[in-house]
């Protein structure tokens, strides 16, 4: 499995941006992709998260409201949609996956990592 993320960029608080996770040699449906964001000096934390099948959402408290997570199946695509900007939100955004539907908000149940795209939020 390979996930290549795409889409980030700098942005003035209040903006917008929209990350991209394609994902190459997933072979089930039973499996869940997340956004993860790392910014200097700070562990990985959870962001959003879908299912693959179902598409279940889910989201930490900080980007509810302001975060759209989604999926194109036909694409193996998933895509984080992201308004309303913050400073906060600078950091490296990762997508990953792991197998098997069950939520799970820590990266160290993730199995499959891309290689992180930047999020820069000016004030």
């Amino acid at each position: 499995v390979q996930l290549q993320a795409s889409g980030g960029g700098s942005v003035q608080a209040g903006g917008s941006l929209r990350l991209s996770c394609v994902v190459s040699g997933r072979t089930t449906n039973d499996a869940a992709t997340a956004w993860f964001h790392q910014a200097p000096g700070k562990e990985r934390e959870f962001v959003a998260s879908i299912r693959w099948s179902g598409g279940n959402t889910y989201y930490t408290d900080s980007v509810k409201g302001r975060f759209t997570v989604s999926k194109v199946s036909a694409k193996n695509t998933v895509y984080l949609q992201m308004n309303s900007l913050k400073p906060e939100d600078t950091a490296v955004y990762y997508c990953a996956l792991r197998w098997g539907s069950t939520v799970h908000y820590t990266s160290d149940r993730y199995t499959f990592w891309g290689q992180g795209t930047l999020v820069t939020v000016s004030s």
